[in-house]
């Protein structure tokens, strides 16, 4: 199921709220300008709190950070992140 989820999380087998989770955190992350209340209200209606939103929304904003960070400086990845994303070591 990991690598189904790092690869394409829309093809793998999830359930209906980790599925919406992910979609939320794929649009925050690609186009967060489009997100509107009612992509809070979903998650909500899949039983996340607000507390469980907010934490939804800053670990996301913070991973988004470090990688913008990372690739302005052009820090390598650690060889375990590379796994996945067409390294001879996968």
């Amino acid at each position: 199921m990991v690598a189904a989820i790092k690869t394409d999380f829309s093809k793998a087998r999830l359930d209906a709220a980790t599925r919406k989770m992910l979609e939320f955190v794929e649009q925050m992350t690609f186009k967060a300008d489009e997100l509107q209340e009612t992509n809070v209200v979903e998650l909500r209606q899949h039983g996340f709190t607000d507390e469980d939103i907010l934490d939804i929304t800053h670990i996301t904003g913070y991973f988004n950070h470090i990688n913008r960070v990372a690739d302005a400086l052009g820090i390598d990845l650690e060889d375990f992140m590379l796994q996945g994303r067409g390294n001879p070591k996968n």
